[in-house]
């Protein structure tokens, strides 16, 4: 059974970091273009950023671009989004994709 997992979400102040990740299991992550996504309360889905399967190449949504880096760790089958300077704008709820399968999402709230 192919599944996702985010984890790594929270309450955070602004200029603050967090690390989601996104575990898979029933298949192996390294085999596809893995995304982050993020969809705020009233608000459609949105890409955030996403790295490819066959040379590692990166994307970054201008939003986030300097401040956000995606990475995947193929020992640990994850892939993470390390988000730092973080902005009261960022929050949301961030979901991994995969091949068309979503994971159930991560809460990411950025508040003083």
């Amino acid at each position: 059974q192919v599944q996702l997992v985010e984890s790594g979400g929270g309450l955070v102040q602004p200029g603050g970091s967090l690390r989601l990740s996104c575990a898979a299991s029933g298949f192996t992550l390294d085999y596809y273009a893995i995304g982050w996504f993020r969809q705020a309360p009233g608000q459609e889905r949105e890409g955030v950023s996403c790295i490819d399967s066959s040379d590692g190449s990166t994307y970054y949504a201008d939003s986030v671009k300097g401040r956000f880096t995606i990475s995947r760790s193929d020992a640990d089958n994850t892939v993470n989004l390390q988000m730092n300077s973080l902005k009261p704008e960022d929050t949301a709820i961030y979901y991994c994709n995969a091949d068309g399968n979503w994971g159930q999402g991560t809460q990411v709230t950025v508040s003083s």
